[in-house]
């Protein structure tokens, strides 16, 4: 007993700092972080440089084409590349996936600099940039639950979702910097430059003994068939119902990367650095949300989950009904913060439900259809900025998502309640 009273109580240690003490993790961290940060800029110049090659009249429709490039194509190479990369470990994956995104994404500004870079040619170097992307997400969460014990894994996933958020405090204000001096290619540079950081990091770690004995665990895994991670996810009800949630709040978000940088110029009449401020306090209030949604392990997750729907939807209305720079300002960085959460929570619940032989297809299933939703509601969002407006764009956003939130609570609480009604009914 005196000795113990010697011992730090482990409760007392941060959950935060358990989880980056993982000597993998620690390695893998930093360059994780500040991949995260070029992409947090590169939220806001992909757009900008869109609008910057697109013809009068056609400023829509080129967003939704590079916002949905930028994304869409990993969806297929989730699915279309299973047999190949479905045995490497989350390491390999991630530096696949990063050494992409750094060669395709570095074409960018060197083609702009030369007066070269066309709107055809922009959405296909953005495409190529994403073709594995599905599978770098799946990397991200699959070295959690390497590397992780269970209790920390949501931990991990909301330190990797506090790192996503914070690059959009930092990175689009760096843009509006950037754009006030430069262009926005500049910014993109920066986020090829990053992922080559990633890239070799995580290459280097691929070589490591513990990622040995994570390929050969998954080398003496059974043979599937093709698709085996979709299938697990169909026969789990709570994955499934929770895959189909993700989907449609993903896909209603999706118009709003659109919205935004139009509604900035035409309905508020501001400027990249505007841009840049609606991303950054989005941002601050995604970290907040994310960062207490980490630290409160108690915290119930499919209730968290519902009210991060239903109260982004919300938060999305103001900007549908006013033009108050600060009010829609202050709206939108309440729904960072319940927008924030989702991420790192939903994707415990699938580290939870998943088998673990089978937990990086269940992921890379996962990645594909999520990483399609927001870039078919950015496609959308195109055309529905064209004819609505992207004021009222926001409003049937908003409208939609809450419509959805509210449907989720009725089938979760009327399966709930079946049981007992069966009981009784016997």
């Amino acid at each position: 007993m005196i000795a113990s009273e010697h011992q730090p109580d482990p409760r007392r240690v941060s959950l935060f700092r358990q989880v980056v003490a993982q000597p993998v993790l620690r390695r893998l961290l930093p360059a994780m972080a500040l991949s995260a940060l070029g992409d947090g800029m590169s939220a806001v110049a992909v757009a900008w440089l869109a609008l910057r090659l697109a013809g009068e009249g056609h400023r829509g429709y080129a967003v939704g084409a590079a916002v949905a490039a930028y994304t869409l194509p990993g969806a297929v190479g989730a699915i279309v590349l299973t047999k190949p990369l479905r045995r490497r470990s989350g390491a390999q994956l991630l530096a696949a996936d990063a050494a992409l995104r750094a060669v395709a994404l570095a074409a960018i500004p060197i083609l702009y600099a030369f007066g070269l870079l066309k709107l055809p040619s922009y959405v296909a170097l953005l495409a190529a940039s994403s073709v594995l992307h599905g599978w770098g997400i799946s990397g991200r969460y699959t070295m959690v639950a390497e590397h992780l014990p269970e209790e920390l894994q949501r931990t991990g996933n909301a330190l990797l979702s506090t790192f996503d958020m914070s690059s959009l405090i930092v990175g689009p204000l760096l843009v509006g910097l950037i754009v006030a001096v430069a262009d926005p290619s500049v910014a993109i540079a920066a986020d090829a430059a990053s992922f080559a950081v990633l890239a070799l990091v995580a290459g280097s770690l691929a070589g490591t003994r513990t990622d040995r004995t994570a390929a050969d665990e998954a080398a003496d895994e059974p043979e599937h068939p093709h698709g085996h991670g979709f299938r697990v996810i169909s026969s789990t009800p709570a994955l499934a119902g929770l895959l189909a949630l993700t989907w449609l709040y993903f896909f209603l978000y999706g118009p709003v990367e659109v919205a935004l940088p139009l509604y900035v110029v035409d309905s508020l009449h501001g400027s990249a650095g505007l841009f840049g401020l609606f991303w950054a306090v989005f941002g601050i209030g995604a970290v907040t949300g994310t960062v207490v949604a980490g630290t409160l392990r108690r915290l119930p997750l499919w209730p968290t989950l519902l009210l991060a729907v239903i109260g982004w939807g919300a938060a999305l209305l103001p900007l549908g009904l006013l033009d108050s720079v600060p009010v829609v300002l202050a709206s939108f960085a309440i729904g960072g913060l319940v927008f924030g959460p989702y991420n790192a929570l939903s994707a415990s619940i699938f580290q939870k439900q998943s088998p673990r032989a089978d937990l990086s297809q269940v992921l890379a299933a996962r990645g594909a259809l999520t990483v399609l939703a927001a870039p078919l509601g950015a496609a959308l969002g195109g055309p529905l900025v064209a004819r609505l407006g992207a004021a009222h764009t926001f409003l049937a956003s908003g409208v939609a998502t809450i419509v959805v939130g509210v449907a989720a609570v009725i089938v979760i609480g009327v399966r709930k309640n079946r049981p007992a009604a069966d009981s009784v009914s016997r």
